[in-house]
């Protein structure tokens, strides 16, 4: 079984439809895999999505079509916040979003499909070239 929670930067391209997106949606339709998405990846896909002038609703469509989407809580703020700290002494603009994506992906036991080179050196990404 696959398991993969998929941050912004993969939606993102996934949604555009590049090669590397092409790359990412190949991964998410093997067979027994399951894929996951924050809640707070959800937003910055909207963000982005509605900066770009582009179909949020579509995009909206896409990650709850083909992605359960996990729900930010106490337990996995309280975890958020104790990565962003530690990622934070090596990566100083590592971000408070993608903190929430590896404490999401640490408590899913999955693993995190992205090209953010944030991901670089942590475990449990799959990076996309």
């Amino acid at each position: 079984m696959n398991r993969y929670l998929v941050d912004a930067w993969a939606w993102i391209e996934y949604f555009k439809g590049s090669r590397q997106g092409i790359e990412v949606k190949e991964l998410l339709d093997k067979e027994n895999t399951e894929v996951f998405t924050c809640t707070i990846t959800l937003a910055e896909v909207i963000s982005k999505v509605a900066k770009e002038k582009r179909n949020v609703e579509e995009a909206h469509d896409l990650l709850s079509s083909n992605s359960q989407i996990v729900s930010i809580n106490e337990e996995l703020s309280f975890e958020a916040g104790l990565i962003h700290f530690e990622m934070r002494k090596a990566l100083k603009d590592f971000c408070l979003a993608d903190a929430y994506v590896l404490a999401t992906a640490k408590k899913l036991q999955s693993k995190i499909l992205t090209g953010d080179e944030h991901f670089r050196n942590v475990k449990e990404a799959v990076l996309i070239k």
